[in-house]
């Protein structure tokens, strides 16, 4: 009797049935084709933008991805089947894998915030998370830099966002700080000409904002005297040591002394 019902109802049931399929089946097709438009939509955005495009390309697949699964979920729905569950299994899924991935999302993250605000670029000489070097590479989860000695360093970009970062090379000019000591038995003022007259020879110094020359301490052992030249950027290191080697000549010829730490001891007898 109930089989003679079915076969009764079975036009009733496969048309219903079959609405339905076709419905979740225009659902996925249609939401498919959106889907791939939004996320093109997206990337083209992000690129016009100028927002470097290893990020764009991964922000465009991940939206692709959601969406994705907000479409299957949806066309599921409309066949009637109960999707409350694949909800709650997706999100502690995610939960999971968050967890599981909680320092390289950390350092994404990092990486992300390092290519929109472009503190440091590549080809800067830069000092981040306790080294130094010029930076080769700002990826999405490490930045790579080569140091002076042309070791290659490779930093989470986590440690770079999370402590402070001095870049070398975006101001165009620096200034040089030395510190002179000379004895206290000479002459101060003819230590300061000198040391102006190794600056006017120096090409490579700028004449502004000027140099300063002035008396910074007067230290156990010598009178400091500081010494702080402005030069281009790329001039700092070669000039720094051409000025250090001309202050040393210099004082030797003028028999002004740069003393080295010393301690006088009295010995008193009974």
């Amino acid at each position: 009797m109930d089989f003679d019902k079915i076969i009764e109802n079975a036009p009733n049931l496969i048309v219903s049935y079959g609405i339905q399929l076709l419905l979740a089946l225009l659902i996925l097709v249609l939401g498919k084709w959106l889907v791939g438009i939004a996320a093109n939509t997206i990337v083209n955005t992000m690129n016009k933008k100028n927002v470097d495009k290893t990020i764009s390309n991964f922000v465009g697949s991940i939206a692709r991805t959601v969406l994705l699964a907000v479409v299957v979920i949806a066309s599921l729905g409309q066949l009637g089947i109960e999707t409350a569950s694949f909800v709650a299994i997706i999100g502690a899924a995610g939960l999971a894998v968050g967890f599981a991935l909680q320092g390289s999302l950390s350092n994404f993250a990092s990486g992300v915030l390092l290519i929109l605000f472009r503190p440091i670029r590549s080809g800067d000489f830069v000092e981040v998370a306790g080294q130094a070097g010029v930076v080769n590479e700002v990826g999405i989860f490490s930045t790579i830099m080569k140091s002076g000695d042309n070791k290659v360093i490779i930093i989470p970009n986590s440690n770079i966002m999370g402590s402070n970062i001095i870049n070398y090379s975006l101001e165009d000019t620096r200034r040089i700080d030395m510190v002179i000591g000379i004895a206290y038995d000479a002459d101060i003022r003819k230590a300061k000409a000198v040391l102006e007259e190794i600056i006017a020879a120096e090409e490579r110094v700028l004449t502004e904002p000027g140099t300063t020359i002035a008396v910074a301490e007067l230290a156990d052992s010598s009178v400091n005297l500081v010494f702080r030249p402005w030069v281009n950027a790329g001039d700092y290191w070669p000039t720094k040591f051409a000025l250090l080697e001309a202050v040393k000549l210099r004082f030797d010829e003028d028999n002004i002394g740069i003393p080295f730490p010393q301690v006088d001891v009295h010995i008193q007898k009974d």
